[in-house]
């Protein structure tokens, strides 16, 4: 029985091994194949998702869109043009503790995981599931590797399928690139907030600093950025911005980073912003946007704004300033010539009750536009005074003694009566410009007016072209136009100067005669009769007295004899107009071009005849510093010597070409000198140095000019307004842009020596009577220095052009019975 049994039991437990054993195979087998199934899942996965990646290898050609930089010529900054401020640095000019304090906060195991944190991803895992029913947004685990992947070839959304391809990405990153390139690119790219783009540009943003300026505590605040800029702002959310940043501090610590007192006393130091310094950049408004559309139309718009390009323009901010400042003075000296236009705007009883003074003059939109000027309301008015609050707040009062130059403006630049009382110029609830009155009691101020004409001023070298200084208007805010290159105007007498070069290459000399006489023509519009400005006739007169006086009736029967084709070939090779239409009264500046290119014009007269084209840039590099354009193109073998060894200094070969000789530019210098000795420019001669030009003004007193130069500096100023309308009757170029001419030079060559004009070789001067341009005779009280060619002095007699002919011989003896006659033309 005992023996059956154990025989049974035995059986028994074979059958139980079998049972156990057919299990485990059972789960073996079904182990096996749930892996052969996940591994076979995970590899379609991994091709389902991998498959239409970026192509992450373009990583390694990537150049991240970076400023373009333009500074003047001594260094200072001018201008920046971006759509992401960001500064690029290489990975190895970061300092270790920034670099630390980055992956202490974002990636601690970046120098040694392979793409990935899986411990990172099955904790973020778990938060997730506990997220999921909360109903809160899921977290990642992402690596700085995979931050590049979704940053620089993935999108921001939120999904379980983004964060797959981006592990697939980071994975194949880590396989091409080193990790340094990794980190640069994610230093480099990331954004930080506040317009930065990579840590170099928040450094700057955030506290002013570069980046191996900033203390361990602001390396630890930019560091806590990257998750949610917006989340940890400085001044906003202070508290939580602090409690991120000690928080990246705590781990920086942990990581052995910083010890234990500097962890404390960066923890317990306040985060300070500081905004960047607009100092750092030097306002030159229209000539830093002249730079942009030149850039802009060279390269285009994506290489402006991301390339990158270090840009050194030609700028002089010394006469820059100069420059703006004689500009605005010189248009509100002109504009307060010419009255009051009224204020700049008005509030309304109503909106003054119903929002109180202060909060409607707030609401307006107001452009002064000069440095020093304040926008102000009249709150009221007495004879003696009136009575105004001020943009901060404040109040003051305006005396009527400075107002009495605000005489109402009348039709054509008249004014009205003088003023009498305040209430004859302001009301109440008038917005207007004011200024405080120097030397008097806190509280006085002195009524502006913001002028209604603008005008322009270009300075530029006359060797090279360069162009030292450029303004287009009274003030860039409140117009964007540039007048200096974009308003084409007519130079009116500011052109005379290319129809004489023409005739003294046509045979003429300075003391050549023509007749200053009627003049009238049968054109295909009707009949055109020119006049002098003084509407006067002068009989024979010389060239340098019919350019010095800026003589119409002279100039028109000098253009007809030489013909308006030679005319207009000197208005192409000088760059002022293409394509001119050949009538005489293109003779007379009636043409169309710019300030910068009259400017450049007068230029190639005082550097001797030689080409230049008028630029704003110098060099332009990449950024890699490699120069890609230099305005001076000339190849120089000598200035690449790495060492001096007693050679001698290289010379750089003159490659401009000859536009006219220099004994034709020179002739015209000199008579152009002698408009500002004894001519209409006289008012330029109290700068006290040796300086020439010419006026201009166009019909109805439109516009007016004055272009000139000193032997080194060439200027060229305009005035006018925007809608073509009369300056006024008593007005002219000596008037208006005249003082502005003189003005500049007073203060560009106050420290500058005074050297006269260059002679060049083959000019013979000869004393000759100014009136006559014959040989003076000795002790003669009006005879001047005359510059001739060789073998054109003149002799015992002189001719006179008198548009059909000649009037024969005239001896010196009968030089004062020269006949004042018509003749000529009619």
């Amino acid at each position: 029985m005992s023996e059956v049994g154990n025989g049974q039991s035995i059986a028994d437990s074979h059958k139980r091994r079998r049972l156990w054993l057919n299990i485990g195979l059972g789960v073996v087998a079904g182990a096996i194949i749930l892996a052969v199934v996940g591994v076979i899942g995970f590899f379609l996965l991994l091709h389902h998702y991998g498959r239409a990646l970026p192509d992450y290898k373009q990583l390694a050609a990537y150049e991240p869109p970076v400023i373009t930089r333009i500074h003047a010529g001594d260094g200072s900054l001018i201008g920046e043009f971006a759509r992401e401020h960001r500064l690029f640095v290489p990975v190895e000019a970061f300092p270790k503790p920034v670099i630390h304090a980055f992956l202490s906060a974002e990636d601690k195991h970046f120098y040694s995981h392979a793409g990935l944190d899986y411990l990172g991803i099955v904790r973020a895992a778990i938060t997730n599931i506990k997220n999921a029913l909360v109903g809160h947004r899921p977290v990642g685990a992402s690596t700085i590797t995979q931050q590049v992947a979704k940053n620089f070839l993935l999108t921001n959304e939120v999904s379980y399928e983004r964060k797959i391809k981006e592990a697939i990405l980071a994975y194949r990153i880590e396989r091409a690139f080193t990790k340094d390139q990794i980190l640069e690119l994610y230093l480099n790219e990331i954004y930080l907030g506040a317009s930065s783009y990579g840590v170099a540009a928040a450094a700057l943003n955030y506290f002013d600093k570069s980046l191996d300026e900033l203390t361990v505590g602001e390396m630890a605040y930019l560091a806590a950025l990257p998750k949610a800029p917006n989340n940890y702002h400085p001044t906003r959310n202070y508290k939580a911005a602090v409690a991120r940043r000690n928080w990246v501090l705590s781990r920086m610590y942990e990581d052995g980073h910083i010890d234990k007192q500097m962890l404390r006393a960066e923890e317990a130091a306040p985060l300070v912003v500081r905004k960047r310094r607009g100092g750092d950049i030097y306002r030159a408004d229209y000539f830093t946007e002249e730079v942009r559309r030149e850039l802009y139309r060279r390269y285009g718009e994506k290489t402006l704004y991301e390339a990158g390009l270090s840009v050194r323009a030609t700028l002089e901010p010394r006469l820059q300033a100069i420059a703006e400042r004689v500009l605005q003075r010189g248009l509100i000296a002109y504009d307060r010539r010419h009255g009051w236009g009224g204020p700049l705007a008005r509030l309304s009883p109503a909106a003054i009750k119903e929002k109180g003074w202060r909060e409607a003059l707030a609401d307006q939109d107001l452009k002064i536009g000069m440095p020093g000027w304040r926008a102000a309301v009249v709150l009221g008015v007495a004879d003696e005074e009136a009575r105004i609050g001020l943009d901060d707040g404040g109040a003051g009062r305006i005396p009527l003694a400075e107002m009495t130059w605000a005489r109402r403006r009348l039709p054509d630049a008249y004014i009205g009566p003088p003023i009498k009382s305040a209430q004859e110029v302001l009301s109440v609830g008038d917005i207007i410009a004011v200024e405080p009155l120097a030397g008097a009691p806190a509280g006085r101020y002195a009524l502006r007016q913001v002028p209604e004409a603008s005008g322009a001023l270009v300075a530029l070298d006359p060797q090279t072209g360069r162009v030292l200084a450029l303004v287009g208007g009274f003030d860039y805010a409140a117009s964007e136009f540039n007048r200096a290159t974009q308003a084409l105007r007519q130079p009116g007498s500011a052109f005379k100067p290319f129809v004489y070069a023409a005739a003294l290459d046509s045979g003429f000399t300075p003391s050549s005669l023509v007749l200053d006489a009627p003049f009238v023509i049968d054109q295909a519009g009707g009949r055109w009769k020119p006049e002098n400005y003084s509407t006067k006739f002068y009989g024979p007169s010389t060239l340098r007295m019919g350019i010095e006086m800026s003589r119409n009736l002279m100039t028109v029967r000098l253009a007809q004899y030489i013909g308006m084709g030679i005319v207009t070939n000197y208005a192409d090779r000088f760059g002022i107009q293409n394509n001119m239409q050949p009538t005489l009264a293109m003779a007379l500046g009636s043409g169309e071009t710019t300030v910068l290119k009259l400017t450049a014009a007068y230029a190639m007269l005082v550097n001797g005849g030689k080409k230049i084209t008028p630029t704003l840039i110098d060099r332009i590099q990449d950024r890699r510093g490699k120069t890609v354009y230099r305005h001076d193109g000339r190849v120089c073998d000598g200035c690449t010597a790495g060492r001096w060894a007693d050679q001698p200094p290289p010379r750089l070969p003159d490659t401009r070409l000859q536009v006219i000789s220099p004994q034709t530019a020179y002739q015209v210098v000199s008579m152009l000198e002698g408009v500002v000795q004894r001519g209409t420019g006289r008012i330029v001669a109290s700068v006290g140095k040796p300086l020439a030009g010419k006026t201009g003004t166009t019909n109805d007193i439109n516009d007016a000019w004055f272009v000139g130069f000193s032997p080194n500096l060439a200027v060229g100023v305009y005035v006018g307004f925007d809608q073509p309308h009369t300056l006024g009757k008593a007005e002219q170029g000596a008037s208006v842009a005249g003082p502005i001419f003189r003005d500049f030079m007073a203060a560009a060559l106050e420290k500058e020596p005074a050297i006269p004009f260059r002679i060049p070789a083959g000019i013979r001067l000869v004393r000759v009577n100014a009136q006559t341009g014959l040989p003076a005779r000795y002790g003669e009280p009006k005879a001047i220095l005359e510059a001739f060619k060789p073998g054109s002095e003149p002799g015992g007699s002189q001719t006179v052009l008198d548009g059909g002919g000649d009037l024969g011989g005239v001896g010196a003896d009968e030089s004062s019975q020269i006949k004042t006659g018509t003749g000529g033309l009619y």
